[in-house]
């Protein structure tokens, strides 16, 4: 049974809430300091502005969807009953920015409706810039419909890609693509947040990304942000994007083609 307009409603509006909620948070805490925490490797960090910001989210939508799921970076798969909502939220996007006082880091928040990606709010509390996707119903930025950029070719192209935490050991790194791409594209940038990557594309300032061993949280809302703006989603095989998967391509959709064979390319050599 399909989500009803009142539902959809009530969790664009939820959403939106805990998004605003934890950007505040980081915000916060980036005026005020905090404590910075190694994971498993030297650059993969957490902060108490990731926890403090996740709270506020979980708690937000654990008040008004109490029997929902929710999928979140630093807590997981709550422990609760199956059930056909599944919220999937990273609290703070852009963690080694964020710790470096770079303003480029945002709250995201994807829901999935039956293992489908329905809707994404991505919110940059630097910018105050708050990107939304509905499914069937388009992408906004602050409210104003966005749409990806008519960029025709690579060659005219501005793309973003990022690398994974174990950059420094593994073999498939990411570095041979990224020199290919550098003498193909216009330009080449990284933000470290894949969220904005998306979004970002989504509303034309990126033409194409690319990156390996993203998790779900990474794509979720961006994943509905570009397809509602109309961009295009694969993995470097060409098959359907799913955020459980270990590739990605995501563009304007004119460089698509240009962008797999490139990757394909590489890794062929």
């Amino acid at each position: 049974m399909p989500l009803s307009a009142t539902e959809y409603h009530s969790l664009t509006r939820i959403a939106i809430q805990a998004a605003r909620q934890g950007g505040a948070i980081l915000l916060d805490y980036a005026k005020k300091g905090f404590q910075v925490h190694q994971k498993d490797q030297a650059i993969n960090l957490v902060t108490e502005a990731d926890l403090r910001s996740e709270e506020a989210v979980i708690q937000t939508i654990r008040q008004a969807f109490p029997e929902h799921q929710i999928l979140s970076e630093e807590q997981g798969l709550q422990d609760i009953p199956s059930h056909p909502v599944k919220w999937i939220v990273d609290p703070l996007d852009g963690t080694t920015n964020f710790t470096h006082g770079f303003p480029m880091y945002n709250v995201s928040i994807g829901v999935e409706y039956e293992d489908t990606c329905v809707l994404g709010v991505v919110y940059d509390p630097t910018r105050d810039e708050l990107f939304l996707g509905q499914q069937g119903k388009g992408a906004t930025l602050n409210g104003t419909p966005i749409h990806v950029s008519a960029t025709p070719q690579l060659n005219e192209a501005l793309l973003v890609t990022g690398f994974a935490y174990d950059v420094h050991t593994a073999k498939d790194n990411n570095l041979k693509e990224f020199c290919a791409f550098t003498l193909r594209a216009r330009g080449m940038r990284r933000t470290g947040t894949a969220a904005i990557d998306l979004c970002y594309i989504a509303c034309g300032r990126f033409d194409g990304f690319w990156e390996l061993q993203l998790n779900p949280w990474d794509t979720a809302a961006g994943k509905v942000i570009l397809e509602e703006a109309g961009g295009n989603l694969t993995d470097y095989a060409g098959e359907p994007y799913s955020i459980y998967g270990t590739t990605l391509i995501a563009t304007n959709g004119h460089i698509h083609q240009e962008m797999a064979e490139v990757l394909q390319k590489c890794r062929q050599e």
